[in-house]
């Protein structure tokens, strides 16, 4: 019988090898939530490093936010990781959910991150 740490790696690990199937080169948006914040980075896979990063505990944040882990939240760092990518000079990535349903905070982060210009 498997623990829920290992389905869980099983589903981050067969959501990963899809986008790599079809990121073509294309940086990945990875989101980690937790039960108290929400975090989301740009990551280059081909040299292996960030390119840009947001939280719902970055200072620009922090004050106006009254709970990092709400949908909120989610909007607020998905508006800011758009900004971010912009001043690197990316605007298209591969959405990556890891092992999260594309559902409530995930989605509110993706959706936030559209309107602000981003496309995956």
């Amino acid at each position: 019988m498997l623990t829920a740490k290992q389905l869980q790696e099983r589903r981050k690990a067969r959501s990963r090898y899809r986008i790599a199937l079809h990121a073509k080169g294309k940086p990945r948006l990875s989101v980690f939530r937790s039960q108290k914040q929400i975090y989301a980075q740009i990551i280059d896979d081909r040299q292996g490093r960030t390119l840009a990063a947001a939280s719902s505990l970055d200072k620009e944040l922090k004050g106006k936010l009254s709970n990092g882990a709400d949908v909120d939240a989610a909007v607020a760092v998905g508006k800011l990781i758009a900004e971010r990518a912009k001043e690197v000079g990316v605007g298209d990535v591969v959405f990556d959910r890891g092992a999260y349903r594309y559902h409530g905070r995930v989605k509110a982060l993706a959706d936030a991150a559209r309107e602000a210009g981003m496309t995956f």
